[in-house]
Parts: C-alpha cells; structure tokens; sequence
C-alpha cells in the first residue's frame, strides 16, 4: 500500500456503495486482500503503509489488530449482502503479515470463509521476509489454510542488501524456500530488485543464480523506484549515493528474462515470472484484469462494480472507525466508462496474454501497427487481433502504453 493517499469524494458511514456497484458483482471472480501494516524495521526504500512499534502510537497493536480485520470483514458482509461469489483468492501482504501468529492470519481467513465462503482451489498467499519465518512457523502458516508463499529476498549481494536496509542474511530466503516446500507449499515465489545503487551486473546475475537454485515456481523482479520522502531518497539527494541508472537497469531486465526464461520461469506480466499457468499469482491476476477485491486493513484499497475506495492510513485511525461501528474507508472514486476503458488497455498491455485490438480507439489501432513496425509488439498476436509486447517493448512498455491511449 503506497504511503500517499489520493483525495476523492466521501464514504458513506455505513460503507455503502453506489447503487449498481455489488449488482456487477455477479458470478466474477472475486477476492480480499489483508493489509498487515507492521514491520520490525523500515527499509530505506520503502514508502507503502507501514509502521514500526515504535511508529504506532497508542490505539493501535499487533494483538489487537487480527480482530480489527474481522470487523471490517463482517462490515462488508453488510455492504454487500447476499454479496459476492465465493472468494478465489485471498492476499496477505504489507508490511510483514508474518510478524503475526500463523494462527492468527488462519482466524482472519476462517472468518473470510465463514461470511464470504472461498472457492474450492482458492489461492491463500502470504507474504513473508526471510527473518520473519522458520520451519515451524511455515508449517503453521501451511496448516492455517495459506497455499502460497512470497519470500522478499531482493538481492543475494550483502552490500546491496545493505543499501536497501534490510536484515536478513544472504542464503536465508533459499532456506526458506526449501523449508516452504518441506512444510506442504506447492507454490513458493521469491521477490527481486534490481537497480539498486552500487549494484554490479554480476550481483544482479548472482541474485538470480541464488534465485533459481532455490527451485521457486514464481519470480517477480522490480526495478528500484525511488520515492520521494524515503531515506533513499535522501541519501541520494545528499550524494552519499548514486541515482539508479536507466541504462544499467534495462541491462538488467533483459539478464533476468534471458535466465528466467532458460530455466522454464516464463513472462506472464513485465515483471512477474512463472513455471507455467498455474504457478501464476492468481490475486495479482485479478487486479490487472479489472476483478472485484475488497482490501481489509489501513490504507487498503478496493474495487468493487467500478467503485474504487481506500482506508484511512495510520492503524489508531482504523481502529478508531471500526469502534465506532463507522466504515474505516476515508475516500472513493466512481470510475466512468472511457477512465475503465483506459485502465484496461493500461493493464492488459502489460501482460503476456495481451491486450484486445478491439477495445482501442482508431488511433489506438494504428499505434499497436507502428509498434510492431518498430519491434515494440509481436506481428503474429497482432494478426490474431492483441498487442503483445516483445521483450524490447516490455522494456519501454510505459511509453507503447501512452500510445495506445492518446
């Protein structure tokens, strides 16, 4: 959950939602993500949601915070009422979901499935740092009902780790990974990040070696963005450390796909990676086909019919709304048919299966023909009517997008 929240018109108190928005519900594919907005430390690059103990204040814990998440589960039981379809897929993420108890997490989805139901096969992930989980507390998290695990290990290089602020010894995300599989997990991603100052090519190749040989089915691997009001930011700013170079990171794609690709994990999205369809992360899916999601937690966002709202940010805050019996959601945008239209190209483009010919405008239509003129999209998807990036396209895929939607 990113740290800045953008303005939009009020929720209601009670939550409810535009006349239309749960009828569009219907028998689509629906899912929850959990907001878990508490880490041990806070890494110099990041700008989501996130507190330390410190950072919290009073009104707000990690004890209290499970049967927080309860209560805005049971509120959207009442803002949707006979409601959606039976989740397909249920996202822990943060912050560190794994600083709570894997007990906890599974009370937290036990209620999901209570009120909501999860569809059979349903994909339970939870993400995780390296420090956060042991063999026993993955077992317990394999027990609790999570299927799927993401690691974030963001580099095998200790100085680049280093950089990033974070704790965990190279080798431990590895570890974990064997340690997932022993407890049960059929599916186990790892997270990567490239670009980071004083990161050589061969760190980079040394990350994805480290990577690979932990045998994950699923891979994603970001390019570093440097947000301004992070310490990073700051650093750089002083000139204590270099900015990211353009260059150097394209370099870096291009090594990743090249390595991925040869051990069998594929392009699905720009920067996920997969052993095949069913390795694919299905919630992340979800948002980048236009789904209905409902995000529990502070800061969380939400889609739902073509309404998109999002929770105030700090935890005392949620709790506060919550106590009152009030919904914890600060502001919501009703998306109009042309901005829908434009999110879907947006997204689309940037996955494997492609974007439809048929939803562009005749400007649209004539930029997808001079991007595979210029190699930017594949010819053979453009003939069976989808743009399909190639890997060169990927890596200028913002601005192929610009031109599909001018």
């Amino acid at each position: 959950m990113p740290g800045v929240l953008p303005a939009g018109q009020a929720v209601p108190a009670d939550g409810a939602l535009p006349a239309g928005a749960v009828a569009a519900l219907g028998n689509e594919p629906f899912g929850w993500y959990v907001h878990v907005p508490f880490c041990q430390t806070r890494c110099g690059y990041c700008d989501f949601n996130t507190y330390t103990a410190a950072e919290l204040g009073s009104g707000a814990s990690r004890d209290s915070y499970p049967d927080l998440a309860v209560a805005e589960i049971r509120l959207a039981r009442r803002v949707l009422g006979g409601g959606p379809a039976p989740a397909r897929t249920v996202f822990f993420g943060g912050g560190t979901p794994t600083l709570l108890p894997p007990a906890r997490l599974g009370e937290i989805l036990k209620v999901i499935d209570g009120e909501f139901g999860l569809a059979p096969g349903a994909e339970v992930t939870a993400e995780a740092n390296p420090e956060s989980v042991d063999q026993r507390s993955l077992a317990a998290l394999r027990e609790a009902g999570i299927t799927r695990i993401s690691l974030g290990m963001q580099s095998a290089a200790p100085h680049v780790l280093a950089v990033l602020d974070r704790v965990h010894e190279p080798g431990r995300p590895a570890r974990c990974a064997q340690w997932a599989r022993q407890a049960g997990f059929e599916h186990v991603s790892l997270d990567l990040i490239y670009g980071t100052p004083g990161e050589t090519g061969e760190d980079w190749r040394q990350s994805l070696d480290e990577a690979l040989g932990a045998g994950p089915d699923h891979i994603s691997a970001y390019a570093l963005i440097v947000e301004d009001g992070t310490r990073l930011a700051a650093r750089i700013r002083r000139g204590e450390l270099p900015r990211p170079d353009d260059d150097a990171m394209a370099d870096r794609y291009l090594a990743a796909d090249e390595m991925l690709a040869g051990h069998g994990l594929h392009w699905y999205e720009v920067s996920n990676w997969a052993a095949g369809p069913g390795a694919r992360c299905q919630h992340n899916l979800l948002y980048w086909t236009g789904g209905h999601w409902w995000g529990v937690g502070p800061g969380a966002h939400s889609h739902i019919g073509g309404t998109r709202w999002w929770n105030v940010k700090h935890p005392a805050a949620y709790a506060a709304r919550l106590a009152a019996g009030t919904s914890p959601g600060l502001a919501r945008e009703v998306l109009t048919g042309p901005e829908r239209a434009l999110e879907e190209i947006m997204l689309r483009t940037r996955l494997a299966t492609g974007c439809p010919l048929g939803i562009l405008s005749p400007a649209g239509r004539a930029a997808a023909a001079d991007a595979v003129r210029d190699g930017l999209a594949e010819p053979q998807a453009h003939a069976a009517g989808r743009v399909v990036l190639t890997r060169r396209g990927r890596l200028l895929a913002d601005a192929v997008i610009r031109r599909l939607t001018d």
